[in-house]
């Protein structure tokens, strides 16, 4: 019996978290997990040509949740990376908190309003790295 060979796969964008990343970003991603952050998702933007060189993306379950994710996010790259933010929008509303750092961006959404914007997936040229949930 003759072997076929299978059709060559399409290289897939997802990645698995990698200890590649800075360890700005993988401070990021510890700090959101110890809040119970949801579906983290890593974009790499370095080669698609955007004002920042990564977006961190996560979900919360109720607006004190946002808060208390973006409060640790803030927190632990303060104390470990002595980063400060120089913006944080829409604190306050607790639906979508933007922390951009310049070379990076953190988002952190309610689930209802990152289903509504879909930022991960505007994104079609950036590297996706899938974080998995502890």
């Amino acid at each position: 019996m003759a072997k076929t060979s299978s059709p060559r796969k399409p290289r897939s964008t997802v990645k698995a978290a990698t200890p590649r990343l800075p360890k700005t970003i993988q401070a990021v991603i510890e700090a959101a997990r110890d809040r119970k952050a949801t579906d983290i998702v890593v974009l790499d933007l370095r080669k698609a040509d955007a004002f920042t060189d990564f977006f961190v993306i996560c979900s919360a379950g109720n607006p004190r949740q946002v808060q208390a994710i973006a409060d640790a996010v803030e927190e632990s790259l303060i104390k470990g990376q002595k980063q400060k933010p120089s913006l944080v929008e829409g604190y306050a509303r607790a639906e979508w908190v933007l922390l951009d750092y310049f070379d990076y961006v953190v988002h952190v959404f309610s689930k209802h309003a990152r289903d509504f914007y879909a930022l991960d997936r505007l994104w079609g040229s950036a590297i996706r790295i899938e974080v998995k949930d502890e």
